[in-house]
């Protein structure tokens, strides 16, 4: 599925991102990139539904689990039209967005990565999930223990004061704070072009599941 040419069209990519040259490339990058993408989706099918069969694995260019390449650029100061990295994302049924719960997969030059949870969520699921905490705190911290254990961490944005409605001196404050809920593992560049890459993805998500359950707890979603 995904090999080092897969990288190579990503660096020429980052290297020439206007797109008269990606039209021009088109027939590589489906070859290199989504063509590679889109089977590991498939193959990933049956692994996804077994971590979860809320979750799903939708093998299309264009509304499955393959995050397009064109940038939203709108509101960024980088104008490029084109990412430069592999995005996919298999997201809870019942999520309309990127901003659903959901098993995550980023390949780059940069960094490579294997992550779950929820990213960047509407206020009221975000407040949702703090009530959660609070509630079930005993709950979400052995779920961090057991991630970081099994080499996850818990990144994103924070707030710098405590959310409102929770006291700054409150036990677990800083996971409050969180803007986002995801977990991730650094992979590297040969992890993603082994030819078990599929079973490494389902074996390193499956230490990802009691944060997935907790989340869609929170959340009032089905897992």
């Amino acid at each position: 599925m995904f090999s080092p040419q897969t990288f190579g069209f990503l660096t020429e990519l980052s290297q020439n991102n206007d797109r008269d040259w990606f039209k021009q490339n088109q027939p590589r990058y489906e070859a290199l990139v989504r063509g590679p993408a889109l089977q590991f989706i498939e193959a990933m099918q049956g692994p996804v539904s077994a971590l979860s069969p809320r979750f799903t694995a939708v093998a299309k260019k264009v509304g499955g689990s393959l995050m397009r390449p064109q940038r939203d650029s709108r509101f960024s100061h980088n104008k490029t039209p084109y990412k430069t990295n592999v995005g996919i994302q298999f997201r809870h049924f019942q999520g309309k967005d990127v901003h659903a719960p959901g098993f995550y997969i980023h390949l780059a030059n940069d960094e490579c990565f294997i992550a779950a949870g929820i990213w960047h969520p509407e206020s009221k699921s975000l407040n949702a999930i703090r009530q959660c905490i609070d509630e079930n705190p005993n709950g979400y911290q052995k779920t961090i223990q057991g991630l970081n254990k099994a080499g996850f961490n818990m990144e994103g944005d924070q707030l710098i004061r405590p959310p409102r409605g929770f006291a700054k001196n409150h036990p677990l404050v800083d996971e409050l704070k969180r803007k986002d809920f995801i977990a991730i593992k650094p992979i590297s560049q040969k992890q993603a072009c082994q030819a078990d890459f599929v079973e490494y993805c389902q074996k390193e998500l499956q230490q990802t599941t009691s944060l997935m359950a907790y989340l869609c707890f929170a959340l009032e979603l089905d897992y």
